[in-house]
């Protein structure tokens, strides 16, 4: 006796393509509704950052303040150098920043009206968020960092002499030589 086989029908190119083409549509389907994000979803996300942003700004700005202000005294003590500097070159304080800065043409010697003890930026008056001022005093120098902005770029004012103790004041006065020292 012989035993035939069966064999499972091969499918014919139509039907193949049609299961195919319904595995492509039922996966296509699927895909359309899983891209992007739903606009609840997005409301919820833009709604945490904000909150996240509203902690975190007002004391990024402190810190930055708190940086120009620590900035600011170590400017002075720059000048204060710069001002022993000059006094022991010329037997005499500068009674202006711009006599302790380099000279304002290329390849003009140093001097008495621009020894180049601080950098350019510091002897135009201003850096750090601060601007700074040297006036003349008996016997010496007197040096005050005011805020340009106050309470957005400093909210103290520094003051300093020849004694280079830095003084400071909570307010928008000018701090003076009655003032507190920084300790």
């Amino acid at each position: 006796m012989k035993v035939t086989c069966l064999k499972k029908p091969t499918p014919t190119l139509l039907e193949t393509s049609y299961y195919v083409n319904r595995m492509l549509s039922r996966l296509r389907r699927s895909r359309t509704r899983q891209r992007g994000f739903s606009l609840i979803e997005l409301l919820i996300v833009i709604a945490i950052i904000l909150i996240i942003l509203s902690i975190a700004l007002p004391q990024m700005s402190k810190s930055r303040m708190h940086a120009q202000e620590m900035s600011a005294v170590a400017e002075l003590g720059t000048i204060n150098k710069a001002e022993i500097q000059y006094q022991s070159q010329f037997g005499q304080y500068a009674t202006s920043l711009s006599q302790l800065g380099p000279p304002s043409t290329a390849g003009a010697a140093e001097g008495p009206q621009a020894a180049g003890l601080i950098p350019g930026s510091l002897a135009s008056g201003t850096a750090s968020g601060y601007n700074f001022t040297i006036t003349a005093s008996a016997g010496g120098y007197a040096v005050t960092a005011v805020p340009k902005s106050f309470g957005s770029t400093g909210r103290r004012t520094f003051y300093s002499d020849q004694t280079a103790v830095v003084r400071e004041n909570w307010g928008q006065d000018p701090a003076t030589a009655n003032s507190p020292e920084i300790k």
